[in-house]
């Protein structure tokens, strides 16, 4: 398997307070990824430092082959990686159709009919809903354009993070499966951050654990799901 993303010995800050601890992560073409740790654990850190802002104080970042680390995030957004972000961020007084547009445009709109029939086919209620409101929809339906719109830009690498906070179980079950569809049908690669490991786990094929700013165990998505020490703390002693 080739390196898409590798991350080498990341450090960064907020001001004095040190939110990643030359963190070591990679990522390989065609394969899930997902990140778990508790709140705080500086998943989001790693995320944000990813795509430039905050930027990484020491390491390396390389994606496809060239160096990012010092990248603008603008420039880094183009080199075909794309993130739905934690709380999913969709402009709420555009509606659906105008979001999506707004995610095609750092590649302009040759493809849009194309991709928007490829998004409307993945989440079927977004086509119901192109005339509304963002802000009108609901959090499932939110947290389906914004993956959507992360789409439109046709990426190689999708970045999500925390996809399935705050929703229902059966509209974590959707957003899981569409995942899955991407992976397995065509090729997405997808670094996933998540709080929610059982789901994240069964989903991905590696995993890594990350504590007070440190990775601190990797392996194989269910493999890790196995773990005694990540059932007892991510799976409520092995709840799901």
């Amino acid at each position: 398997m080739t390196a898409l993303l590798s991350v080498n010995g990341v450090k960064t800050y907020y001001g004095k307070i040190v939110a990643l601890r030359g963190v070591d992560v990679e990522i390989n073409e065609g394969e899930i990824v997902t990140l778990i740790g508790a709140n705080g654990a500086g998943k989001s850190t790693l995320m944000m430092t990813i795509c430039g802002s905050p930027r990484a104080s020491e390491g390396s970042i390389v994606f496809g082959g060239k160096d990012i680390t010092n990248l603008p995030t603008h420039d880094i957004m183009r080199m075909s990686i794309s993130q739905s972000p934690e709380g999913r961020r969709i402009f709420p007084r555009m509606t659906v159709l105008e979001n999506l547009q707004m995610g095609a445009a750092a590649i302009g709109f040759d493809h849009f009919d194309a991709d928007i029939d490829r998004v409307f086919g993945l989440f079927p209620i977004l086509k119901k809903r192109q005339g509304q409101r963002g802000g009108t929809l609901s959090g499932g339906e939110q947290q389906m354009l914004a993956i959507a719109r992360a789409l439109m830009s046709r990426p190689k690498l999708l970045l999500l993070d925390e996809p399935s906070l705050g929703l229902a179980p059966l509209i974590v079950r959707q957003i899981f499966d569409v995942l899955r569809d991407l992976n397995q049908k065509e090729g997405l690669t997808v670094f996933l951050v998540e709080q929610n490991a059982y789901h994240a786990l069964r989903l991905a094929h590696r995993g890594y654990v990350m504590v007070n700013g440190e990775i601190t165990m990797t392996g194989a998505g269910r493999e890790l799901l196995k773990r005694e020490e990540v059932r007892a703390a991510y799976l409520e002693g092995g709840a799901h």
